[in-house]
């Protein structure tokens, strides 16, 4: 099994930064793709970002500029640097791994999700 455990979420003021962390523990041969998605109240789960294991990084329009993504292979942890906050980020924010176990089992994974209230 697989486990995340997310961090870093919080209350800030518009214009300030949180840094979200996953960290994924458990029979982990692998980790591919890992990814942050956020979901507001009333709506769609979406991708913020996402982050290859070759370091290939790709963003939401909302986040580009202004959010970076990045990783630590030896720690199996995603990192979401989060600057220049506005109101509308507010949501809770979900880390996703794509990961291959110790059994050569390739299967997602989803954190808990952290919560990110940003005030105006």
């Amino acid at each position: 099994q697989v486990q995340l455990v997310e961090s870093g979420g919080g209350l800030v003021q518009a214009g300030g930064s949180l840094r979200l962390s996953c960290v994924a523990s458990g029979s982990i041969f692998s980790i591919n793709a890992m990814g942050w998605y956020r979901q507001a109240p009333g709506k769609q789960r979406e991708l913020v970002a996402a982050i290859t294991r070759g370091g290939s990084t790709n963003y939401a329009d909302s986040a580009k500029g202004r959010f970076t993504i990045s990783r630590d292979n030896a720690k199996n942890t995603a990192y979401l640097q989060m600057n220049s906050l506005k109101p509308e980020d507010t949501a809770v924010y979900y880390c996703n791994l794509d990961v291959t176990s110790t059994w050569s089992v390739r299967a997602d994974y989803w954190g808990q999700g952290t919560q990110v209230t940003v005030s105006s």
